[in-house]
């Protein structure tokens, strides 16, 4: 059962560019057995497993990139989660914004239609107070009106006479 575990380690060794399946079991047998302690692993204790220099130094940097990449897709998998969990509260905050909005619109809304027609009412009862004024100092209702004095002032007798 731990060959199997040997096996499943040297697997993952075995991934990684420039390591093969033998290096990947040298590695093992010298107690490197993760990608993350190949990247912390210098070229020496590599050389002493029994790796060449030139492979040493490939896996070595092999390791350091695919570590990197781990830890920013774990940087930005957590910087995900949280923006999911932040998301409900900014959305709660929005919708509190606008409700508080839509009220604040409504009451002035209200408040002007109240004022409308107290200002139509007064509008309404200053002219009728002029017309009632105009009334009382032309001593009647309505404009003036002309009455001709002889037929000769009627309009239709003017056309008959322009024929």
């Amino acid at each position: 059962m731990a060959a199997k575990g040997t096996d499943s380690k040297s697997g993952n060794l075995s991934a990684l560019p420039n390591v093969s399946a033998a290096s990947a079991k040298k590695l093992v047998a010298a107690k490197i057995d993760s990608v993350a302690k190949l990247a912390k692993s210098s070229t020496a204790s590599l050389q002493k497993a029994g790796l060449s220099e030139a492979i040493a130094s490939k896996a070595i940097a092999a390791a350091k990139a695919a570590t990197k990449v781990k830890s920013v897709a774990k940087k930005t998998a957590t910087k995900a989660k949280a923006a999911a969990k932040k998301a409900p509260a900014k959305a709660k905050k929005a919708a509190t914004a606008a409700k508080s909005s839509a009220k604040k619109t409504t009451t002035k809304a209200k408040k002007a239609a109240k004022a409308t027609p107290s200002k139509i009412g007064k509008a309404a009862k200053a002219s009728v107070s002029k017309v009632k004024k105009a009334a009382k100092e032309a001593g009647r209702k309505g404009g003036v009106i002309k009455v001709p004095k002889n037929v000769d002032q009627f309009d239709w007798m003017k056309r008959l006479k322009k024929r």
